[in-house]
């Protein structure tokens, strides 16, 4: 980074946080460094007033059944002057959110088409609806590199011979893609004329026309079966499906490898038995596929650094300097296509090249499209065939636009942050991301309305709708990546739902530290599959909560700031055709509309409420707790299998066995090199990770049974005479808070990972291949994978002092 963006960076440090109180990042100036007597005076007098604010008002002010006794506004007749207690606030959370609310916001946000920096009258709408509410809020804009679509087309070529190739007027349109969705007539946003072109987010301009081959999902194995099989690439297009990785790697890897642009569709094999082959009805007439959806998306490369490609680590404010974009997006063409669209591109390839058979398993999995015909030959395609590929998108600098709400607490130092994103590829974008700012809507009514009772939390809420998500979650980094000082002075978590509901199966992932709040949250609302009365979503859910990775707007406070946090909702159960658990979800196409949700994917709008109860009572729990409900002994508890699971690939390699779990892992990266360094010395490099994630876990352990007994002891009515008890009391548990509120950031290593150094934490990252699923320990696994194990020792040392240092922190 250049001197003048470090200046950038440190003048968007010191601004001020919308809402928030700024937190002071350097010593203050002294004013009369000369004047003794007047700066004893000045510090008798601010000692003796704090003394007295210290005994007398924060007693009052921080213990639980005190804290709320201070001047409010007069309440309604009949409304107790005193402001309520926290069961009265979860009784207002579980009741509040309601079905046909959400359903109201439902109809709103789906109305018209919303990409990032379109459509700033949704940005008002959300604004001023949370200031109905009684939310302060703002709005934050940042100005970010991105495109939007132009034109674009998809034809196949065929001449009427090898020895006419080379004559141009021999070549005939064969086929023709629509590279559009039906419009149905049943679902009124799939015809609208302001309806939103099929296109991918970061993809490169280009007019290409070359021989195509299929390359199964693209991953980076499938791309080295090709050339061992001398399958030439170099100038060809590459005709992938969707699935196993992150679109843009597929994308990334075909340009590497001197292709010249990418077509990717959805392949029906993937919905498991909820198919048209099966017997299943499509949208709109069933819940199977309909064959001309299309997923849309990013291609952004983001395993390697999230947010805006031009910005990487600072914030894109107006005339910042802007970086290359290189190794950061594509440089090829590429475009999205429904399966009708590649069932006459693919049937083309038949009988020309090898078959996928003929590559092993990987390429004979969830092959859907053999009933109508394809045989899924690898191709070239033959001389007489010829793609061509037209891609335009405009590249521009533009406004997006972040919602920020506040409700300040009591203690402006603890700060939890909930978020949801209001961008789409298309005008409904029920599901991804709207069922979540419907849900959202419905939690900050529900805070609302406890504000309208009289209620103050103890800890400062921040409430965002995040713009640009879609894009490369470059909403919620570059509000990360302004006011990172801030936040980790003060953010305590962040609690995430993007796609609050498209099926019934409760899901989480989350950092450790938070584990504890989901299953008791989890436990406290009624599902709504009472398939036995009273049933809590806890009870149907199987209690899984898996490791961080990215694609949502959580990836910038866990993986950059060291936050914790947690992302939360229900998806689809394909395991139950036929019905609506069994509904195939249409991610980022037209058809993730208004209709399906309200005829498929959550009909009467109840897992939208359901949502809400849960979000509403997760971040009350977070927020109105005197001792902060994190738990560090999952933490550690975690980590020592984490350790293990990690120390078990180096036996595996040691013993050179392996299993299909990890040849499938391996088929997403490129084949190792030879060794480096020593393996065996590495073996030995766990018994000093396991022997740090000991200490951890023991300080851990003492740290949560300390932070459970000053919980209990804050539940006491102490009278106002024990002010001595009450301040040491509130000195002890502002110290358990402060070890609770900074341990993630233990985890953080300021140079960051080998190759990608915008992530910072040495636990959780995107797999560098795969870029949507979590990797544990990104380092130490990486090197791991190449076989380098001098580089993996180097790791291991870097993680066995993170835990040390974690493990002291709590001491």
């Amino acid at each position: 980074m250049s001197s003048t963006t470090n200046e950038k960076v440190n003048m968007s440090n010191n601004e001020r946080t919308p809402l928030i109180a700024t937190v002071r990042v350097a010593p203050p100036r002294h004013r009369y460094p000369h004047n003794v007597v007047r700066r004893f005076c000045t510090i008798a007098l601010a000692s003796s007033l704090v003394a007295l604010v210290v005994i007398f008002l924060l007693p009052v002010a921080l213990l639980p059944g005190h804290r709320h006794r201070r001047p409010i506004p007069p309440p309604p007749p009949g409304q107790s002057p005193n402001a309520i207690t926290f069961k009265e606030l979860q009784s207002i959370l579980s009741e509040t959110p309601k079905a046909e609310k959400a359903r109201e916001w439902s109809r709103y946000y789906t109305s018209g088409p919303h990409l990032a920096g379109k459509n700033y009258s949704q940005v008002l709408w959300t604004q001023e609806r949370w200031e109905e509410f009684g939310i302060k809020t703002d709005v934050v804009a940042y100005d970010t590199y991105l495109n939007y679509p132009l034109g674009h087309r998809l034809a196949l070529y065929e001449s009427q011979g090898a020895e006419q190739a080379e004559d141009t007027a021999s070549w005939k349109v064969k086929f023709e893609a629509s590279l559009k969705e039906d419009v149905l007539e049943e679902d009124e946003s799939t015809g609208l004329e302001n309806r939103i072109p099929t296109f991918h987010g970061y993809s490169a301009s280009g007019n290409v026309t070359a021989p195509y081959v299929y390359v199964n999902y693209g991953t980076y194995q499938d791309f080295e079966d090709l050339l061992k099989a001398n399958i030439t690439l170099e100038g060809k297009i590459a005709l992938v499906r969707y699935g196993d990785i992150f679109r843009g790697l597929k994308v990334k890897r075909a340009g590497e490898l001197g292709m010249v642009g990418a077509v990717i569709f959805t392949d029906p094999g993937d919905d498991g038995p909820i198919s048209d082959d099966d017997g299943v009805g499509t949208y709109p007439n069933g819940p199977a596929r309909n064959p001309s959806s299309v997923q849309r998306g990013s291609t952004q490369y983001l395993s390697v650094a999230p947010g805006d490609p031009t910005t990487p680590g600072y914030p894109s404010k107006p005339g910042v300097p802007r970086e290359p974009v290189d190794g950061k997006i594509p440089n090829i063409p590429s475009i999205p296509i429904s399966y009708a669209d590649a069932i006459p591109i693919l049937s083309a390839l038949n009988g020309h090249g090898p078959a996928a058979k003929d590559f092993g398993p990987y390429w004979q999995q969830n092959l859907g499209l053999q009933y109508k015909g394809v045989e899924y030959n690898i191709g070239p395609s033959p001389d007489t065939l010829l793609l061509n590929l037209v891609n335009e998108q405009e590249y521009v600098t533009t406004p997006i636009w972040n919602v920020i709400g506040v409700i300040n607490g009591t203690l402006a130092d603890e700060v939890i942050v909930i978020g949801n994103h209001r961008d789409a590829w298309v005008v409904g974008g029920a599901g991804d991301p709207n069922s979540g700012s419907a849900a959202l809507t419905e939690v900050i009514r529900s805070f609302g309305v406890a504000l309208s009772k009289g209620w103050k939390p103890l800890r400062t809420i921040v409430f965002a709708s995040w713009d640009g998500e879609e894009y490369g979650l470059v909403g919620s980094t570059e509000w990360v990546e302004e006011f990172l000082p801030w936040l980790s002075h003060a953010n305590v978590a962040y609690v995430n739902v993007d796609v609050a509901t498209v099926g019934p199966n409760f899901h989480a992932s989350a950092s450790p530290l938070l584990n504890k709040v989901m299953y008791e949250v989890a436990n406290l609302v009624q599902s709504p599959n009472q398939t036995i009365p009273g049933q809590t979503v806890g009870d149907l859910w199987d209690g899984e909560i898996t490791t961080m990775g990215s694609g949502s707007d959580f990836t910038a406070f866990q993986d950059f700031a060291g936050v914790p946090s947690i992302d939360l909702g229900f998806g689809p159960d394909p395991a139950n055709p036929g019905d609506n658990a069994g509904t195939i979800y249409h991610y980022h196409s037209n058809y993730d509309s208004f209709h399906w949700m309200e005829t498929f994917g959550d009909p009467g709008f109840h897992y939208h409420a359901t949502v809400a109860k849960l979000w509403g009572l997760f971040t009350a729990r977070l927020a109105e707790s005197p001792v902060i409900p994190l738990n560090a002994t999952d933490y550690a508890v975690a980590l020592e299998q984490y350790i293990s699971d990690v120390e078990s690939k180096v036996d595996a390699t040691i013993a050179g066995t392996t299993t299909p779990k990890d040849e499938a892992e391996a088929r997403t990266r490129p084949t190792p090199g030879e060794p480096k360094g020593d393996i065996e010395a590495l073996k030995l490099a766990f018994d000093k990770l396991h022997e740090a994630a000991r200490k951890l876990k023991k300080a851990a352990q003492a740290h949560d049974t300390w932070a459970a007994t000053l919980s209990d002891r804050a539940g006491e009515d102490l009278p106002w005479w024990k002010w001595l008890t009450k301040l040491k009391l509130i000195i002890r548990i502002r110290r358990v808070n402060v070890k609770y509120k900074y341990l993630e950031r233990q985890f953080l290593h300021q140079e960051g990972l080998d190759g990608r150094s915008w992530f910072k934490h040495v636990v959780f990252a995107p797999g560098l291949w795969t870029g949507y699923s979590g990797a544990v320990f990104p380092g130490l696994t990486e090197a791991l994978d190449t076989k380098d194990y001098d580089n993996a020792q180097r790791w291991a040392g870097i993680i066995e002092g993170k835990l040390s240092q974690a493990a002291g922190s709590l001491k």
